[in-house]
């Protein structure tokens, strides 16, 4: 049949439903009159006659059911009428409505924002014009994607397989647009950084290789659009305009794209700069330094050039400047990966991680469907004389499955959109969210289209899942028995594959309750524990002098400066001054030796320790405890003897006891002797859950930095004392950027991975517990259905309440038992690996215990409490009667 000749039926059945029923009744009583009249001449009375004719004919409205079918207007009639019969029967069960939709809900909402995840993360490609081509260049075993400017040069002249290729870095600056300064973050990246990706600007226009001559020859910004409107409030006549960027001045040449957010998904920059300008954003020039590695490079593939030839060629090139350059470049391989997520460095754990989580939310949406398939299995069984009836009266059993689909595709489509609702209310504050105070790290996961079509592509595949679990049922389903009979059952005492599915959803919920219980309680401790500072009462001012073009000596006097100004706010009981702060992003080391050792290779380190680089009132400022020994003063400078402060785990190290460490050496790896005159307690420098970690403190006027923590101690209000510092040092340099926050704030990077651990298990204990309490209540709604008549007669003969709940319920209750305490002790067991996450974190807790057990009562009792209900109030004269 033609495209034309179907949507003519189509239409026909759909504007002239009338006209052709009444066509067909025509016809239909016209065949009845025939036979009539064939009896009638046969000498069978007229009315005799008329009777037989019908009988003879069979059912009339299952013939005009059949007949109508096979018209393409009819379809859509039936699917109409079966979607306003599907919301009338579930409106009648709003209990059992509302429990499928959540349940569904949650499943697919889970889904929605794992694979909205996953696609910002990994399936989305930069956002730029052939994308796909873009590869991120690779080094080394750990796939380090850092290289040197040298050989991204050399890299970009003799290769053979890219069009092209460009260099970037991340960097924070200063900016001052005429009034003070402010912090930014940029991309340092090489003049044909716009022209390889292919980019318009929005405004103005961008720097191009052309306009590189040197270092520091090309003094030019464009701005980000997000930035563009929140700081030049969308002002377009900034094209041009000058600026000041670490106090050198830089004109800004335009505005990119909206939709272009840079070449790394998960950093967003407020501008670009070019690299041939490093000495003025960083304070040193790295771009003639071939062994030092701060780039990132990429290339666009030629069209046609497989990967594996591309990185072929590119390992040619690296054993070229591995002979050429062997101290710099060494026996290195290159490797290709995606772009978007430092390469493999960050990539592959990223991916890892949301595989993982799209494995657990795929079988979330199948427990939830095998847990529906429950409760449309006990709701098939209830409406069992419904069904048997419609049949006896010649409904087609394939008519009477289509209902139910559609019953269950209308609960899936509403469970979908609900789901889509809070996942994208939960996406979009995830796109906002900034986990990190201290960087500019943005997740860009705002759902978009392919988002929404997996979201709809699940609520159809989910509702024909679970829409087909009372197929069997209808299909094996004697109508005329169970009209006679009603719907009756026994429950065997064979084990089904639906308690078998019961069991391992309890102990699923079980698991993630007690994982969630240990995480929020670790979470909880954590915030209050002993971290080797007090972050409470503290503020922070963090900067770089470098950011002020402040070089040499004029570093300590700022900073002496800023020390002493600080120090004179009312209500600052003390203040200090760092190089960095512990738990915060951007931690150094130093290899240490004993003193008595004269191999300073590497091998014959006696410890690698954490270094910090501190003013004399830094310790009481921090809240640091001074075991033994004494501060550093101001006499501690660049002409006095080398001396330190270590930690206790530094001393254990070093001298095998913390008693013998004050007033004894060690050496570095230059050969310089320290003296160590003081010895402090241990704490956490790098993440919560390390082991003891050795410290070093040296006194920064010995190992002068220019950047620059403010550490503040004062029982003022924080927002007060935060305006004080802040008229403060910008009465002393407009000019100098910094940020102002609460060490108590600063802690949430070091918590970040707690709290998301433990926010992504409380999510997904609730859903665990959400799909225990409908596969329960399943089982347990299916088990009342299926014996209500049974329960009735015990009722009838006197049977006890206690004895009605037995019967009724007692195979799930035991069920239900048995998976809570699996789920306990697998939960137990599977939290020890949890303390590699959450600090505080421990299995062996009562409390945890005992929430466990009573979550998993209150979930059996919220999920019973319906069919135990139904049970008690079965009425036995009732169900006798329809005997």
């Amino acid at each position: 049949m033609s495209l034309f000749a179907s949507i003519r039926t189509l239409a026909s059945g759909l504007f002239l439903r009338h006209k052709v029923d009444r066509e067909m009744n025509e016809e239909l009583r016209s065949h009845i009159a025939h036979r009539a009249d064939d009896l009638e001449r046969s000498g069978v009375p007229r009315t005799e006659a008329e009777r037989r004719a019908a009988v003879e004919f069979g059912g009339r409205v299952r013939f005009e059911q059949e007949s109508k079918e096979q018209m393409g207007g009819r379809f859509v009639e039936t699917l109409l009428a079966d979607i306003r019969f599907g919301f009338r029967m579930l409106r009648k069960t709003p209990g059992f409505t509302s429990a499928a939709v959540i349940t569904l809900a949650l499943a697919i909402g889970a889904n929605a924002v794992v694979f909205s995840v996953l696609n910002g993360l990994v399936l989305r490609t930069v956002n730029v014009p052939q994308g796909q081509r873009l590869f991120t260049i690779e080094r080394g075993k750990d796939h380090s994607p850092q290289q040197s400017y040298p050989d991204y040069l050399d890299l970009r002249e003799r290769n053979r397989s890219f069009d092209d290729m460009l260099a970037f870095t991340i960097a924070p600056v200063g900016l001052d647009t005429g009034g003070s300064a402010s912090s930014a973050w940029v991309y340092e990246a090489s003049g044909n950084y716009f022209d390889m990706l292919g980019l318009q600007p929005y405004l103005g226009r961008f720097f191009h290789g052309s306009d590189e001559h040197g270092p520091n020859s090309s003094p030019y910004i464009v701005l980000t659009y997000s930035y563009w409107r929140s700081h030049f409030q969308s002002d377009p006549s900034v094209v041009g305009r000058m600026v000041q960027v670490n106090k050198h001045p830089y004109t800004i040449l335009g505005v990119a794209a909206p939709d272009f957010r840079g070449t790394e998904l998960f950093f967003l920059p407020d501008f670009w700069v070019p690299i041939v300008n490093q000495e003025q954003i960083e304070g040193w020039n790295g771009l003639n330094n071939r062994g030092g590695r701060g780039m990132y490079i990429l290339g666009q593939l030629k069209n046609g050039v497989l990967q594996a030839q591309a990185v072929a060629d590119l390992n040619s090139v690296a054993a070229y400047l591995s002979k050429t350059y062997p101290k710099d470049d060494g026996d290195s391989t290159l490797n290709l990966a995606r772009p978007g997520l430092m390469g493999d460095m960050l990539g592959g754990p990223v991916r890892g991680f949301l595989s993982g989580l799209t494995l657990l939310a795929g079988l979330i949406l199948l427990a939830a469907c095998a847990n529906l398939g429950s409760l449309f299995a006990a709701r098939a069984a209830d409406r069992a004389k419904e069904i048997a009836l419609r049949l006896a009266l010649g409904s087609s059993r394939s008519r009477i499955l289509r209902q139910l689909l559609t019953e269950a595709v209308i609960v899936s489509i509403l469970g979908g959109v609900v789901g889509m609702l809070a996942a994208v209310a939960l996406l979009r504050w995830l796109s906002a969210w900034q986990p990190v105070p201290s960087f500019p790290i943005v997740l860009p996961v705002n759902p978009d289209a392919r988002v929404y079509a997996v979201a709809l592509l699940l609520a159809l595949v989910s509702g024909v899942l679970f829409g087909l679990v009372p197929v069997r049922q209808v299909l094996r389903s004697d109508p005329y028995q169970t009209v006679k009979a009603g719907a009756n059952g026994t429950a065997g005492r064979r084990i089904t594959f639906r308690d078998v599915m019961l069991v391992l959803q309890i102990v699923a919920c079980a698991v993630l309750v007690t994982s969630s219980l240990v995480a929020v309680l670790g979470l909880a401790r954590s915030v209050h524990a002993q971290f080797g500072f007090s972050p409470q009462n503290a503020m922070l001012v963090s900067t770089d002098l470098d950011m002020a073009d402040y070089r040499g000596d004029r570093v300590p006097q700022m900073q002496k400066r800023l020390l002493d100004a600080v120090e004179d706010i009312p209500g600052v009981s003390s203040a200090g001054l760092s190089d960095r702060v512990p738990l915060a992003l951007g931690w150094g080391t130093s290899t240490i030796f004993k003193d008595s050792t004269t191999d300073l290779r590497s091998s014959a380190a006696a410890a690698e320790a954490m270094v910090y680089n501190i003013s004399p009132g830094y310790l009481e400022a921090a809240g640091t405890q001074l075991l033994t020994g004494r501060i550093f003063t101001s006499h501690d400078d660049a002409k006095s003897p080398r001396v330190a402060v270590v930690n206790r785990e530094f001393a254990r190290k070093i001298f095998g006891s913390p008693e013998n460490a004050v007033g004894g050496y060690f050496k570095l790896s230059g050969g310089e002797r320290i003296q160590i005159v003081g010895l402090v307690e241990d704490g956490k420098y790098m993440t919560l859950t390390e082991d003891q970690q050795p410290a070093v403190f040296f006194p920064i006027l010995q190992s002068p930095s220019s950047a620059t923590w403010l550490e503040v101690r004062s029982n003022r209000d924080p927002q007060q004392l935060a305006m004080a510092l802040d008229s403060t040092i910008r009465g002393l340099d407009p000019g100098l950027p910094f940020k102002i926050i609460t060490w108590n704030k600063e802690m949430d990077t070091a918590l970040f991975t707690s709290r998301v651990a433990t926010v992504s298990l409380g999510v997904l204990g609730t859903m665990g517990a959400m799909l225990a309490v409908t596969g329960i209540f399943g089982m347990a709604s299916f088990t009342v259905s299926r014996r209500l008549r049974e329960l009735g007669i015990r009722i009838a003969l006197g049977a006890q309440r206690k004895e009605v709940l037995s019967a009724a319920l007692g195979r799930t209750l035991w069920l239900m038992m048995f998976g809570s305490i699996s789920g306990l002790l697998l939960g137990l067991a599977a939290t020890k690996a949890l303390a590699l996450i959450v600090y505080q974190a421990t299995p062996r807790d009562p409390l945890v215990l005992a929430g466990v057990v009573v979550a998993m009562f209150v979930f059996g009792l919220i999920a019973t409490w319906i069919p135990a209900s139904r049970a008690l109030r079965a009425d036995p004269m009732m169900l006798l009667r329809e005997e």
